[in-house]
């Protein structure tokens, strides 16, 4: 649930989504990616035992 909400606000992971859409991917491959992502970023919360550091959306 928390990659289709993820997906829906504005942020970098629905920034992440759209791009890959563009690019031709399924939507559900996509949502499995980002839910991938998040994975990732709690392990490596939970690893380094530091609170999440969110940082700024860089437009390139």
């Amino acid at each position: 649930m928390s990659a289709l909400v993820s997906v829906r606000e504005p942020g970098e992971l629905r920034q992440y989504f759209e791009r890959k859409r563009a690019e031709g991917k399924k939507p559900i491959l996509v949502v499995n990616a980002v839910r991938n992502k998040l994975v990732h970023r709690v392990c490596a919360v939970i690893r380094n035992n530091r609170p999440y550091e969110r940082r700024p959306i860089t437009t390139t």
